[in-house]
């Protein structure tokens, strides 16, 4: 995709993040925005900046947990701006600890905001961008979900969180494919970012009431949001960075999107375990205090 202007996106996530720095950026581009979050009042307020800046946008407050809403974006964006151009399935939400502390809501939170959202988009926009393809020649889209570099990695304690970024990565490739195989004007893409200073340490506020737990919140899980808090606002790239790294590769038609490519190394000597088909490799071994920490914390003894 060579021009944004006069285009159309949707960008779930919008109201902070990687999803606002993209809504800007796009909207400097010239793109018609559909901007997509669970919060309305800092949706708006996004919306009111780049209107004021003489960009079109709507808006939708919902949960893209859920398929009917899905679906029901999908109508509103076509029947506002016509087929789109560019979908980020960006909205996500982080929460760890050791996975049989985990509840059945827990999972049914984290795998719904991270995946079941994915599933739900692809079904919803996929096939309309098929069709506006068939019907132009000139059509292009692309389809930019939002991993993890937990995707690509195992740690301990990070839980359902890291099961539903390795789930994001495999439902992106698989789009790769099967889109390979049916079209050359709609294409994937999968941004794998690292730590950067954004607000998904703190999606716990956000979570739907449906969704809340029972139980109390155990020590594992408060080791995690203490971990995840001190990585994500240490990060040093900021998010309006990575969000010129999604225009970039959405621009050159790249499907991995890095925001930390040396970062890269540990993905390495994990492909390298699996081929030589040994254990995996303690992820902690070069943090022993860490690791003594936590054991301590969690009340273990080895």
């Amino acid at each position: 995709m060579n021009t944004f202007q006069d285009k159309t996106a949707v960008l779930t996530g919008a109201a902070s993040g990687f999803g606002l720095e993209l809504a800007r950026l796009a909207a400097a581009q010239g793109m018609r925005l559909m901007l997509v979050d669970i919060r309305d009042e800092p949706l708006q307020a996004v919306a009111a900046e780049l209107r004021a800046q003489g960009a079109q946008v709507a808006t939708r407050c919902m949960d893209v947990a859920s398929a009917a809403e899905t679906e029901a974006l999908a109508d509103e964006t076509e029947r506002r701006f016509g087929p789109v151009h560019l979908l980020f399935n960006n909205a996500g939400v982080a929460f760890g600890g050791l996975l049989w502390e985990h509840t059945e809501r827990d999972w049914d939170w984290v795998m719904g905001a991270n995946l079941l959202s994915i599933a739900h988009a692809i079904r919803a926009f996929v096939p309309r961008m098929l069709a506006a393809a068939r019907a132009d020649a000139a059509y292009e889209a692309h389809v930019v979900n939002t991993a993890s570099m937990a995707g690509l990695l195992v740690t301990p304690n990070l839980g359902a969180y890291t099961v539903s970024k390795h789930a994001a990565v495999a439902i992106s490739e698989q789009l790769y494919h099967d889109l390979l195989l049916v079209t050359r004007q709609v294409h994937a893409a999968v941004l794998c970012p690292y730590f950067v200073p954004t607000g998904i340490y703190d999606s716990e506020r956000y979570r739907p009431a449906a969704m809340q737990r029972e139980e109390a919140t155990t020590t594992s899980q408060q080791l995690a949001y203490a971990a995840g808090e001190k990585a994500v606002l240490g990060g040093l790239v900021p998010a309006t960075e990575v969000a010129q790294m999604v225009l970039d590769g959405v621009r050159e038609q790249r499907f991995w999107i890095y925001t930390h490519p040396r970062a890269m190394r540990p993905v390495r000597q994990r492909m390298e375990s699996m081929l030589a088909a040994t254990n995996p490799r303690d992820s902690m071994a070069s943090r022993p205090s860490a690791t003594a920490a936590w054991r301590e914390a969690l009340g273990v003894k080895l």
